[in-house]
């Protein structure tokens, strides 16, 4: 299914966002992965998608900037990942939380969602999607995807999490580690 967003934002994206460096990132970790909305996005302009994020973190991995966070092994959004080695993990205000929650009521793989959203998608300088009202923007390349198993967890809280989501395998936890390139700030 190839999509063609109606409202893909052609404005000078340096306009509306400003690169910064990593450690220019003044919001509180703990409020961006706990507390703000988060929306995973993969592919390119003729063909993506995205998905609401409920979880990750940011921090140094082979003494790169990195993000990661944790995906069912059945998204879409992850199979995007896959395939173009490249996503978005964007930031937005608690006022556009209907919005994000949209993006994780229904699958990209078998609807047209992507052309339903209330949202303005825009495309940054590298060719990734992501959105014009999205505070923060962070372009990964793809490092590395992993399935945990039950028994390299140590607190019985981590391990009943991780059992109960393999009782089917399309619920498996695929752990997504990627490379920050790029870091867009609303202007």
């Amino acid at each position: 299914m190839s999509i063609m967003h109606p409202k893909i934002y052609k404005m000078n994206f340096n306009q509306l966002f400003k690169q910064i460096d990593p450690e220019e990132i003044t919001d509180n970790v703990f409020t961006l992965v706990g507390k703000d909305y988060l929306v995973i996005t993969a592919g390119k302009e003729c063909h993506y998608n995205s998905m609401i994020g409920s979880g990750g973190g940011l921090g140094m991995l082979f003494k790169k900037p990195t993000t990661w966070c944790i995906l069912k092994a059945d998204r879409y959004t992850l199979e995007l990942i896959q395939k173009e080695q490249t996503y978005t993990m964007s930031y937005f205000p608690c006022e556009y939380r209907k919005q994000m929650l949209f993006l994780g009521s229904k699958s990209g793989r078998d609807t047209e969602k992507m052309k339903e959203t209330e949202l303005t998608i825009v495309q940054t300088p590298s060719g990734n999607m992501s959105f014009r009202e999205a505070s923060l923007i962070i372009e990964c390349t793809l490092t590395a995807i992993t399935t945990p198993n039950p028994d390299d967890f140590a607190t019985l809280e981590a391990k009943d999490y991780i059992s109960e989501a393999y009782k089917v395998a399309s619920d498996y936890r695929k752990f997504v580690f990627g490379e920050i390139r790029h870091i867009w700030k609303k202007g």
